[in-house]
C-alpha cells in the first residue's frame, strides 16, 4: 500500500487529454446536448471579444477569430482541463502590439510558433506546478497594470481621434492622446457609451443574455440605420474573408529566431500564468482538477498551429472558460463546438462584421479591462503587510510604465525575498540548562517546557531549534549556538521542530559540532526528520562527532550520570 501511494504517475495518467477522460466514462446525448448549447453561448461571447482584442493587439481583426477557431480547438481537444476555452486573451495585447511594432506581423507570428514549442516543452519537463510559486501581489499586480494598458489603449477609438502614430508606451500615447483631443468625434463617444451601458444594464438584469454580442448588433444597427460618421471594421480593415486561410509555413531564419526570442518568452511566460490561473478558476467552480502538464502542453501545441494559419498567441482565457463552466458544459466538446460556431460565423456571416463600429468594440474592451482589475484584492494587499504592498505596488508600477516581464520578473524576485526574510525571522533558538529562569518566560506558552529538572543540569545545555533552519537564519542560529560557552560537557540539539533545513544549515552545526568535539564535549542531536537526517549524514554529522537520538529524557539523563550513549 505504502509502495502505491507514493509512485509516481505514469506518462499517460499525466497526458491524457480530458476530453478522452469525458468519453470513456461514457457520454450521450444529454451531453451533447448540453456542450452544444454552452458552445454556443461561449461562441457567442467570443465573437465580437476576438476581433476586439485583435485590434487593440495591433493585428486584423480577422486573426482573432483565426487564433479562436484553430487554437480553441486544439486547447479543448488535447488539454487537462475539462472546461478550459482557448483563444486570444486581453492579458496579452501588451506583449502583442509591442512585437507587431518591434518585428511586424512575421515576427509576430514566429514568436508565437517559437513559443508554442517552449510552452509544450515546459509541459513535457513537469514543470507546470511550479507556476503556482508565482505570488497573489505579483498576479494581482499585473494584471492590474494589464488592465491599465488596456484601457489606455482603447482611448483612442473610445473618442473617435484622428492620430496618425500611436506611441506604445504609456507617457508618450497619452500625450499623443491628448494632442489629439481637437479631434473628438461625439458620435464615436456616444456609439461607446451606449455599448457599455447596454453591456451593464444586460449583466444587472438579464445576467445570461450575451452582453457583448447584443451591444455590439445594437450599435452596429444604429450606425448603419442613423448614418452615423464613425470608424467601422469594414472602413477601417476591409471587412473579414470569408474562409479559414490555408496553413503555411513561417519564414524562418536563425537572425530572425534570435530577435523575436525575448518576446517569445515573454508570450510563454504569461501563457502559462494565464492558462494554468484560467483552468484552477474552473476546478474552484466545478471542483474538478486540471492536468497541469497536459494542459500546458496543449496551449504549446495551440500556439505552434496558431499562426501557420494566421492566428495571434492562444492562452487559456478566464472569462470564457466561466461562462462556458455556468452554461452548463460537461466537458471539453462544449470548446469544440465553441471553434465549429466560430468557423460557421466566418463561412456565412462575415460581412455582416464590417458594419460593427470600432468604438463598439472599445467600449468592450474598457468593460473587460475594468473587471480585469481585482480591485477588493488590491486594496486589500495593500493594507495586508508592507511587504505585500511593496511587491504589489513596484510590478503593478513596472507593468504600466516599463515592461509586463520586467514586472513579473521583480515583482517575484522582490516576493522571494521578502519570504526568506519572514522564514529568517520566523526561526527561533531556545536555550535551556545554564541559564536564568526569566529567559524562559516568553516562551513558556509557545514552546512545550521539557519535563522534571532536565534543563537543571550546569553540564548539560540543551538547544530548541524551531522553523526552518536555512540560510536565511544559519547566521542567528550559528550566533546563539556560539555564545553558551564552554562550560557544558554535553550539548542536546533539539531539531524536533525544524521543518527544513539546507546545507547552510547543516554546515552551521557541522563547525559548532566540531568545535565542541575538540574541546571534549558531545553532541546529540535529538529529533531529526528523516529527510533533516539525511542532510546532515550527507555534511559529514555522524559518530564519533554526533550522536543521534530521538528521546530528549534520555540523552540529559546519560550525559548527567557520565555515561556515554
Amino acid at each position: 500500500m505504502l509502495a502505491s501511494a507514493t509512485t509516481k504517475p505514469s506518462f499517460r495518467e499525466l497526458y491524457t487529454p480530458k476530453l478522452l477522460t469525458v468519453l470513456r466514462r461514457g457520454y450521450g446525448l444529454t451531453g451533447l446536448k448540453a456542450d452544444a448549447i454552452a458552445g454556443l453561448t461561449v461562441a457567442i461571447v467570443a465573437l465580437p471579444l476576438s476581433m476586439a482584442i485583435a485590434i487593440a493587439s495591433g493585428v486584423t481583426p480577422d486573426r482573432g477569430l483565426y487564433t479562436s477557431i484553430v487554437g480553441g480547438f486544439i486547447v479543448s481537444a488535447f488539454g487537462g482541463s475539462q472546461f478550459q476555452i482557448g483563444g486570444p486573451a486581453g492579458a496579452f495585447i501588451v506583449l502583442v502590439s509591442a512585437t507587431v511594432a518591434q518585428h511586424g506581423i512575421e515576427g509576430l507570428l514566429l514568436a508565437t510558433l517559437l513559443s508554442g514549442l517552449m510552452l509544450a516543452a515546459v509541459g513535457l519537463l513537469r514543470l507546470g506546478a511550479f507556476i503556482k510559486y508565482i505570488p497573489y501581489p505579483v498576479t494581482v499586480g499585473f494584471t492590474a497594470g494589464i488592465a491599465v494598458i488596456i484601457l489606455a489603449s482603447q482611448i483612442k477609438d473610445l473618442f473617435g481621434l484622428n492620430l496618425a502614430h500611436e506611441p506604445g508606451p504609456i507617457l508618450p500615447k497619452l500625450q499623443a492622446l491628448v494632442g489629439a483631443l481637437p479631434t473628438i468625434n461625439p458620435a464615436a463617444i456616444a456609439v461607446a457609451l451606449i455599448t457599455m451601458a447596454i453591456i451593464v444594464a444586460v449583466r444587472r438584469y438579464r445576467p445570461r443574455w450575451p452582453s457583448f454580442l447584443i451591444a455590439v448588433v445594437v450599435t452596429a444597427i444604429a450606425a448603419f440605420a442613423l448614418g452615423l460618421p464613425v470608424e467601422t471594421i469594414g472602413s477601417r480593415f476591409g471587412g473579414i474573408p470569408q474562409a479559414l486561410p490555408m496553413p503555411h509555413w513561417l519564414d524562418v531564419s536563425f537572425d530572425r529566431v534570435v530577435a523575436v526570442l525575448p518576446n517569445a518568452l515573454s508570450f510563454t511566460l504569461l501563457g502559462c500564468i494565464e492558462s494554468l490561473l484560467s483552468a484552477v478558476v474552473a476546478d474552484s467552480m466545478t471542483g474538478g482538477r486540471h492536468r497541469s502538464n497536459c494542459e500546458l502542453l496543449a496551449q504549446g501545441m495551440a500556439n505552434v498551429v496558431s499562426p501557420l494559419f494566421g492566428g495571434i498567441c492562444v492562452t487559456g482565457n478566464i472569462a470564457r472558460t466561466a461562462t462556458n463552466v455556468r452554461s452548463g458544459a460537461h466537458g471539453p466538446v462544449s470548446g469544440v463546438f465553441h471553434a465549429i460556431f466560430l468557423l460557421l460565423f466566418i463561412l456565412v456571416a462575415a460581412p455582416a462584421a464590417s458594419y460593427i463600429p470600432l468604438a463598439a468594440l472599445a467600449g468592450i474592451l474598457a468593460i473587460v479591462a475594468w473587471n480585469m482589475i481585482e480591485k477588493r484584492e488590491f486594496a486589500g494587499l495593500m493594507r495586508a503587510s508592507w511587504g505585500d504592498a511593496v511587491v504589489l505596488g513596484a510590478t503593478f508600477l513596472l507593468v504600466v510604465f516599463r515592461d509586463l516581464s520586467q514586472g513579473i520578473l521583480i515583482g517575484f524576485s522582490l516576493s522571494a525575498l521578502l519570504f526568506l526574510h519572514r522564514m529568517a525571522q520566523s526561526v527561533e533558538v531556545e536555550r535551556l540548562g545554564f541559564q536564568e529562569e526569566e529567559d524562559d518566560a516568553d516562551n513558556a506558552d509557545d514552546v512545550p517546557a521539557y519535563e522534571g529538572g532536565l534543563a537543571c543540569d550546569p553540564n548539560v545545555a540543551i538547544i530548541r531549534v524551531s522553523g526552518a533552519f536555512f540560510f536565511g537564519a544559519a547566521s542567528a542560529v550559528g550566533t546563539a549556538l556560539d555564545s553558551i560557552g564552554e562550560q557544558p560537557k554535553a550539548y542536546v540539539i533539539d531539531l524536533s521542530a525544524v521543518s527544513v533545513l539546507d546545507s547552510t544549515g547543516a554546515t552551521t552545526i557541522e563547525g559548532f559540532s566540531r568545535r565542541a568535539r575538540n574541546r571534549g564535549a558531545t553532541v546529540h542531536i535529538v529529533g531529526a526528520t528523516r529527510a533533516v537526517r539525511r542532510v546532515l549524514l550527507a555534511h559529514g554529522l555522524r559518530r564519533p562527532m554526533v550522536r543521534f537520538r530521538a528521546n530528549v529524557d534520555q540523552v540529559v539523563a546519560a550525559a548527567s550520570s557520565g555515561s556515554n550513549p
